[in-house]
């Protein structure tokens, strides 16, 4: 029923930038933002940088949409973008969930 997207970003102020358009299209009720060391291989070599991750409380249902919209605005040629459902949650959570999300749009 709920899930969670996972990104990472630059920098603070950039996952914050993206963490708020994904607000504002009300594609996730919350994100929470922290600063990370990542490597990992870019264009045949190893990256050792500072970035930021996030990771926003969603419905299961707006991931792909949430999911797109992230990658509208991410700066990066090939983001780090997931997600990963949500286990068991305190119910008053899941439902605060639901009342700050909105319903994933028939397509």
């Amino acid at each position: 029923m709920h899930a969670m997207v996972y990104f990472t970003a630059k920098d603070e102020a950039d996952a914050a930038r993206i963490a708020r358009h994904l607000l504002d299209r009300r594609l996730i009720a919350c994100a929470n933002i922290f600063p990370v060391r990542s490597l990992y291989w870019w264009k045949g070599k190893v990256e050792d940088d500072r970035e930021a991750v996030a990771i926003c409380k969603t419905r299961r249902g707006t991931v792909r949409q949430a999911i797109a919209e992230a990658k509208k605005v991410h700066p990066y040629e090939v983001p780090c973008i997931v997600s990963y459902e949500m286990g068991p949650a305190l119910a008053a959570f899941a439902k605060w969930i639901d009342a700050e999300t909105r319903a994933a749009r028939a397509k």
